[in-house]
């Protein structure tokens, strides 16, 4: 695996919105894999601290998301001129 990919994978995991899913679907990882490898590569209290925002969370899982695809977004966003 290259650093940049390994690099990306650990931004991946970190977003809130970013399933496991789509890292699999990119790199091949599954969950359990993602676990493992930030294990492997971050530090003992970085992990814990990951490990505890991830628990849990239900936009790391495509299957708890209460939306099937797309954003909420706020109507300030797209002004309409």
């Amino acid at each position: 695996m290259q650093t940049q990919d390994l690099s990306r994978i650990i931004e991946m995991a970190w977003e809130d919105r970013t399933p496991f899913e789509a890292i699999q679907q990119l790199y091949g990882l599954n969950e359990s894999a993602v676990i493992r490898l930030m294990r492997k590569t971050l530090n003992p209290n970085s992990f814990k601290l990951w490990r505890k925002r991830m628990t849990g969370r239900k936009t790391k899982h495509l299957a708890l998301r209460g939306f099937e695809s797309g954003r909420a977004y706020c109507p300030q966003q797209y002004k309409h001129h």
